[in-house]
């Protein structure tokens, strides 16, 4: 497999932004392992959240043009001192007017990442996709991810007529390979509300002339403005044979990887007062008076976390929980500022099944596998962490209260208290009561 560039708007290449990896997948070989989503790798949370305002900034350029800065993006890719830092503050603190939309992220891996775009225009309303039927929120709407492991998405926004404004909407997902589940969404949402325009934002974008025709046939069918950004455009190179080969890979090197026959640390609850009342993400929407709500509250949870880490622990990792990411990515970075004596990297569980192999030059190196435990509408089944197996000394993990079940006790908080002393931070999910 091999990455071959395009555009660069953001000054960096796909090698930058991804490493390759094999899935266990029947539908698609190869999975796009992202250096700064924060999913599959732990990553320092400034960079993270850097580069998703930065993506946001691409938008806004496409809303209303302005100055982008993106080279200090190469500069945290290359880890230099200071540099997501400065990523993340040069596109959180600017002086750029708020802009109106409605900004929706693909669950599971981009529910941050959107929320990321929409706190960089300022007044958007946002809104994830999800795979969790939740009990009193109607769907707004559904629709089929093709290649996915797991393919069907329910949008249930709390207030469908804040979802439904006349402002431009804007979609995030962490790649485009084909775009079609970007377009199935266009149509399922102009179908409920005909808008004017379109924004189709990613970090990569690998679409074939083909796919970038469809974009513009569906525009013309809609009468509406469909545009594209990207941190970084070009394809993967894909030789004949792939699929099969890679089942036959996954067949010869899969073993178990439930226990590692660690001893166990210690595993402790710490409340960091999360306000009942404050969404914990976009699930069912997420106002900008939240986010400057969450932004008030962020520096003392960060110290009420900082002041339970255990004495001496300095190699910290921020372990979030499926589509939540963006709570624990946003308590990452007040840790990581609050705390810069701590080596603080951020990173969340997930369905999707990946081949990991022990190898420097591979993007999965290690895998935990574990039973789902928040009750999934899909049944039981398996669900994964990714590089985490070394190299810390304390793992904070931040599920939600639907998420913090028998089945969590018994299943990832040990498999973590294998490799280092694990502190439980449980958050309480967005009720419609509650708001």
């Amino acid at each position: 497999m091999r990455l071959v560039d395009r555009e660069r708007p953001a000054g960096v290449g796909l090698a930058d932004l991804v490493g390759l990896a094999v899935r266990r997948n029947p539908r698609r070989a190869h999975l796009l392992v992202s250096s700064v989503l924060g999913k599959h790798v732990p990553t320092d949370p400034r960079l993270v959240y850097g580069a998703g305002l930065l993506l946001g900034r691409l938008v806004r350029a496409r809303l209303r043009p302005e100055p982008l800065g993106a080279a200090l993006l190469a500069e945290a890719l290359a880890h230099q001192d200071g540099a997501a830092v400065a990523l993340r503050d040069a596109h959180k603190k600017g002086p750029h007017a708020p802009l109106q939309a409605v900004v929706f992220g693909y669950a599971e891996t981009a529910t941050a990442l959107g929320h990321a775009v929409a706190d960089a225009l300022g007044d958007a309303y946002y809104l994830h996709s999800t795979r969790r039927p939740v009990p009193g929120f109607t769907p707004y709407g559904a629709f089929e991810e093709e290649h996915s492991h797991a393919t069907s998405h329910l949008i249930l926004p709390a207030d469908p007529l804040a979802f439904g404004r006349d402002a431009p909407v804007v979609l995030v997902d962490d790649e485009l390979s084909t775009g079609t589940t970007a377009l199935n969404t266009i149509r399922a949402l102009h179908a409920v509300r005909p808008r004017r325009h379109y924004i189709v934002a990613a970090l990569v974008d690998l679409r074939d002339d083909a796919a970038q025709a469809a974009t513009r046939a569906l525009a013309a069918e809609l009468g509406a403005r469909i545009d594209t950004v990207s941190l970084a455009a070009g394809r993967v190179e894909l030789p004949a044979g792939i699929l099969p080969e890679g089942q036959r890979l996954v067949a010869s090197l899969s073993h178990d990887e439930r226990r590692t026959g660690g001893a166990a640390h210690a595993v402790r609850r710490v409340d960091i007062g999360w306000p009942d009342d404050l969404p914990d993400g976009g699930r069912h929407g997420f106002r900008p008076g939240d986010g400057r709500r969450l932004g008030k509250e962020l520096p003392a949870m960060a110290g009420r976390l900082a002041a339970a880490l255990p004495a001496g622990r300095r190699r910290v990792l921020v372990l979030g929980f499926e589509e939540l990411m963006y709570a624990p990515l946003r308590l990452a970075e007040a840790l990581a500022d609050a705390r810069p004596d701590l080596r603080v990297r951020y990173s969340t569980t997930t369905r999707s099944p990946v081949l990991a192999i022990d190898d420097p030059g591979y993007a999965i190196r290690t895998r935990l596998v574990f039973p789902a435990h928040d009750d999934p509408a899909d049944g039981p089944g398996e669900r994964y962490a990714y590089n985490v197996a070394r190299g810390f000394d304390a793992i904070v993990l931040v599920v939600d209260d639907v998420g913090d079940t028998p089945a969590l006790a018994a299943g990832l908080l040990p498999r973590l208290a294998e490799i280092a002393d694990v502190l439980l931070v449980t958050v309480p999910a967005h009720r419609r009561q509650s708001r």
